[in-house]
């Protein structure tokens, strides 16, 4: 079987061993997906942060992020068109740079996908510690009753991935498209009925630590936009795979606009004595603990937002979770197609989901929550761990001009400039992770990769040189920039220079790093090998 070409739709095939799904989602439920099923607690939270380092101006810090983060995402949105698969991102690199640089790639995103969901579903018993103190204690982490609720979570996760196509988008066009409302509803309620005009010009001024403090701000914003790689993991679902890219566009674009919405909504509705903070003091943000937007509310006495802010502190990770949870089956999946795990991770049940995949990722993630009360520690190292995903964002855009070169279509500026905005800020993302965040994520990543890659004999270790010299170059950075140990260089410098660096010196040098042509896969798999569509890559 041959994949289809971009904008056709791919036979569903049948069901079972052959390991084909079924096209179920609809455009519709791709955006609501794209926009519901990715934006988590990031809402609520990221805007204290933001405004320690920038005031009001942290509303500046989320547009110039999503702009990032939008060439990010349309590096995405190309690959996804052209290569419609489950777990798209796990196996670009196949393609462009053979086994070994695949398997880095993929094994990033599958660390990202087990850590994610029981990291949600410890966020929502954080929730729902609202109705019951003891799931929490006193330093804030689950307690035993906690951590067993949240494996509870990773079970109910299940029955949302395990029927189907057709039910998880029912599920999610439910539950995602009420998220989003809950959300929306929830920031401009709050604007509107608790907005302080003085808190953005009065202390200091709308940008009271300058256009360092709104820089300082940005990698804050960032983290909170890293969900939109679960549409390419569902890629191969979609009805008509004509309308990817523009689902995709929307979704970054939505989730854009909810987040500076949030920015808004906390600079306006901010109540200095609520947080414990001195009137003007920016930086003391950093130290309020809690939702902001519960203990916003409940201060003013508006029982309905104050209900509403709950609601989302519970519903939006749970929706996270079992988005996350399904979208790791699929990469699992793809490490399945490209021989890298056994077999049995390609093979879908009756219901047309890869139900191997999804166990594992759900028995991974219920060891990980359970552990999260006996070993609090383990919390922040799984936090630090999931950098190993940010990693992973940047193979897309290499892969992107790669595939180019390899079919001798001449790359339009328009592409160089996506490519290497787009890289430069997936280098960003991870660097800005800082110390030990960065060094956890590599050294996990290369233990897996060394057990793999020595199991299935990965080869073209030589193109991949170019991407294991980026992660230790970004690791050194981690190390002495200003986010790093030693806080060496200070962060401008150190922003710049991993910009410059990447894009100067690992973009080029990991397209040269390519095949001469398409990469070849394993014949048995049922996808085939991708087609280039016809009339260039460019258009």
């Amino acid at each position: 079987m041959t994949q289809t070409e971009a904008g056709g739709s791919a036979p569903t095939g049948t069901p079972g061993d052959s390991g084909d799904l079924n096209r179920g989602l609809s455009r519709w439920g791709f955006v609501v997906l794209g926009i519901g099923g990715t934006i988590g607690t990031g809402a609520l939270f990221s805007s204290v942060g933001m405004g320690a380092d920038a005031g009001p101006a942290l509303i500046i810090a989320w547009v110039i992020g999503a702009l990032i983060y939008l060439f990010v995402g349309f590096t995405y949105m190309d690959m996804s068109a052209r290569f419609p698969e489950a777990g798209g991102p796990a196996r670009y690199a196949l393609y462009t740079h053979g086994g070994l640089t695949n398997l880095l790639n993929a094994v990033g995103s599958l660390i990202w996908y087990m850590f994610i969901p029981p990291i949600e579903a410890l966020a929502t018993v954080e929730g729902l510690a609202h109705f019951d103190a003891g799931l929490l204690n006193s330093s804030g982490d689950p307690t035993i009753s906690g951590s067993l609720v949240a494996v509870g979570l990773m079970l109910i996760f299940v029955p949302c991935n395990y029927f189907g196509i057709r039910v998880f988008h029912w599920i999610t066009n439910v539950m995602g498209g009420a998220k989003i409302v809950f959300y929306v509803v929830l920031a401009a309620g709050t604007a509107l009925a608790l907005s302080h005009g003085v808190n953005f010009s009065h202390y200091g001024g709308f940008a009271p630590f300058g256009a360092s403090g709104v820089l300082a701000a940005v990698p804050v914003a960032m983290f909170a936009f890293g969900g939109i790689r679960v549409l390419p993991d569902f890629a191969e679902e979609v009805g008509n795979t004509k309308h990817l890219r523009s689902t995709i566009f929307v979704s970054v674009v939505g989730q854009s606009l909810i987040y500076i919405l949030f920015g808004v909504a906390f600079v306006g509705a901010l109540s200095w004595s609520r947080l414990k903070v001195t009137p003007g003091h920016w930086s003391g943000l950093s130290g309020v603990s809690g939702n902001p937007f519960v203990l916003l509310t409940s201060h003013h006495g508006l029982p309905l937002l104050l209900g509403l802010a709950i609601v989302v502190a519970i519903s939006g990770p749970f929706v996270d979770g079992y988005v996350y949870q399904g979208a790791g089956s699929r990469v699992l999946m793809a490490m399945g197609r490209s021989g890298s795990v056994p077999s049995i991770f390609r093979r879908t049940d009756r219901h047309s989901i890869p139900l191997a995949a999804l166990l594992l990722i759900t028995v991974v993630g219920a060891i990980i929550a359970f552990l999260s009360a006996p070993v609090p520690t383990i919390y922040s190292l799984i936090n630090d761990s999931v950098v190993a995903g940010y990693i992973s964002f940047a193979v897309t855009p290499i892969a992107m001009l790669a595939l180019r070169r390899q079919k001798g279509v001449p790359i339009s500026t328009w592409t160089w400039v996506v490519a290497a905005i787009g890289f430069a800020g997936a280098a960003e993302i991870v660097y800005w992770s800082g110390w030990p965040s960065v060094p956890y994520a590599v050294i996990l990543s290369a233990v897996l990769v060394l057990v793999i890659g020595v199991a299935t004999r990965a080869r073209e270790w030589t193109r991949s040189l170019w991407y294991v010299g980026w992660v230790l170059f970004l690791t050194l950075m981690a190390g002495i920039g200003s986010v790093g140990q030693a806080s060496v260089v200070p962060f401008v410098w150190s922003t710049v220079i991993v910009a410059v660096v990447s894009v100067a010196v690992f973009l080029p040098w990991g397209l040269r790093s390519r095949l001469p042509s398409l990469g070849a896969v394993d014949a048995t798999d049922p996808r085939g090998i991708p087609v280039m569509p016809a009339g260039g890559a460019d258009g």
